[in-house]
């Protein structure tokens, strides 16, 4: 996910102006994951300290001197001080994760160091296709709303992509964006940029359907294992047919925070 990141970005890390004046001092990554967003950027700017955060203490033990990873619940009471405050603070794929949009960009923004920026990138929790092919992915759409039913009775929404640039408004930032990348699943488009995607977001797909998906179904849902290990083969079955033209969508929304 992070190298289809960087391919739709062009191989940038990020897509908010924070290097425009002076480069940025302090960066936070919410939900680091395996920590790779945090130790590029500790790369690109080997004078600002860049700190991951995350639930599972899943990083790499070795890491530059000038980035340090935290295990730390990002829907807990964030407990910096004043002279710990991050210019920039970035996030990637928190959709399921948090319960209280609204209570986390408040810590955001209180975090943030007058004119800080803040990143968000968010795939759309759901599937499309330009020239009706999805009809012929039944089960991946039965998955999909699966998905989407549960996440909403545990309270932490999947498919709230579309819902961050109001949320980071209503917060108070300042010139907030929002760019919407087409990312296709599978080899099938012909712009090489987008067939090259479409590969490796296949291959992710793959991988991950298992994983955000067998909690949600047997635990909230009430689905059997072997029910729903039956339904995520015929959903990699789809996966793979190059009749369907399927794609989701990864938007990212920035914006500042005011200078006073």
């Amino acid at each position: 996910m992070h190298h289809i990141s960087r391919l739709i970005l062009g191989g940038a890390l990020y897509r908010a102006p924070i290097a425009d004046g002076r480069p940025p001092g302090r960066i936070l990554d919410v939900g680091t994951g395996t920590g790779i967003w945090a130790l590029e950027m500790a790369d690109e700017f080997p004078n600002a300290i860049v700190i991951g955060m995350d639930l599972s203490p899943i990083q790499p033990t070795w890491a530059p001197l000038n980035c340090k990873f935290y295990i730390d619940d990002a829907e807990a009471e964030w407990d910096y001080s004043t002279d710990e405050h991050f210019d920039f603070i970035h996030g990637r794929g928190l959709g399921g994760g948090i319960a209280d949009w609204p209570r986390f960009y408040g810590q955001v923004y209180r975090n943030l160091k007058p004119g800080g920026w803040l990143e968000i990138l968010e795939y759309e929790g759901y599937l499309r296709s330009d020239d009706d092919t999805i009809q012929g992915a039944p089960w991946f759409r039965r998955m999909i709303d699966g998905l989407c039913e549960a996440s909403a009775k545990i309270g932490k929404r999947l498919n709230i992509a579309h819902m961050h640039k109001k949320w980071i408004e209503d917060t108070g930032f300042l010139d907030v964006r929002e760019e919407v990348y087409k990312t296709p699943i599978g080899g099938w488009p012909k712009d090489p940029k987008l067939k090259e995607i479409g590969r490796y977001e296949r291959a992710q797909v793959l991988d991950a359907v298992e994983s955000y998906t067998l909690a949600l179904f047997t635990r909230v849902l009430g689905h059997s294992l072997q029910e729903t290990q039956a339904l995520l083969e015929r959903v990699k079955c789809e996966l793979v047919d190059p009749k369907l033209h399927l794609y989701t969508t990864q938007y990212i929304i920035y914006g500042r925070k005011p200078d006073h």
